[in-house]
């Protein structure tokens, strides 16, 4: 059974950060150990919330605690989402160090929270240097929007050969693997929208229908459903179309009860057994 350590905020309510990641790991049969950043009462998208955030030196002395127990050679991952400062994110990569010396096989899979299409960058100063100077270079899967994507290699794209040359651009950074979400180039379709997973100078693209909703812990969950599948086959091609295919099933379910939470418990036979699935296509 593969063992991940998960570093990302919580929320008590809802599922985003840690509360959408760690169900879907261990929904597919994957030893979760969560490390959380911040505990919020809920996600930041109500407008109001209670808790607070924790420091590096909180996240430093529980993965101590952790390596204390002498499990660190059998981690096989480390996942890491929201950065709430550069502060936590040095801790994130000091905690991937401590895990590679441990077992070198260990991969990071940095998820680079920033910002999105219409809202900007959304995370603190500094941060969106820190992910692109320290994270990334660290990193060996990574996977952003298309927002991100664009930020992370200094380029503006709409056609696929342009997304194709940033996602070099990152992969130089240090990521072997990239898989870009929320993905819309001159040729998606208006209902539509796109993924790519690229991976030693190939693409897979599995478009998916769009749906009406937007809602927090999505992408917490697509990065989640894209390693473990990365993990279990090693291929970028059945990771994307495994996650595109389980993380649609979520959101239509949600969708159709008009929810505000993705239904990540109510609709979880999604994670395993999708109702629809999408081939991946070389582009």
């Amino acid at each position: 059974m593969p063992s991940v350590l998960s570093i990302q905020s919580h929320v008590a309510y809802g599922h985003a950060g840690n509360s959408s990641a760690v169900f879907t790991l261990q929904r597919l049969g994957i030893e979760v150990w969560p490390v959380h950043t911040v505990q919020f009462s809920n996600h930041t998208g109500y407008g109001a919330w209670t808790g607070r955030v924790f420091d590096g030196q909180f996240v430093d002395e529980v993965v101590e605690g952790i390596a204390d127990r002498g499990v660190l050679p059998g981690c096989d991952a480390v996942l890491s989402g929201y950065l709430g400062s550069p502060d936590i994110g040095h801790a994130v990569v000091a905690a991937v160090a401590r895990v590679r010396a441990a077992n070198p096989a260990a991969r990071y899979c940095c998820d680079p929270v920033i910002g999105d299409v219409g809202r900007g960058v959304f995370v603190r100063p500094g941060v969106p240097e820190f992910i692109r100077d320290v994270a990334l270079p660290a990193a060996d899967l990574v996977t952003p929007n298309h927002f991100e994507l664009d930020l992370l290699s200094g380029r503006t794209t709409r056609t696929t050969a342009e997304v194709k040359d940033a996602v070099a651009a990152v992969q130089a950074i240090g990521p072997a693997t990239v898989l870009t979400t929320s993905l819309v180039t001159e040729d998606t379709p208006d209902d539509a929208v796109d993924l790519l997973a690229s991976e030693g100078g190939r693409h897979f693209r599995v478009r998916t229908p769009r749906l009406g909703l937007s809602v927090n812990g999505a992408g917490d969950a697509v990065a989640a459903l894209f390693l473990a599948h990365h993990l279990r086959t090693g291929s970028a091609e059945q990771a994307v179309a495994a996650a595109a295919a389980s993380v649609w099933g979520l959101l239509a379910r949600t969708e159709a009860a008009g929810s505000r939470e993705i239904l990540l418990v109510a609709a979880q036979d999604e994670l395993v057994a999708p109702s629809r699935t999408f081939a991946a296509e070389e582009i």
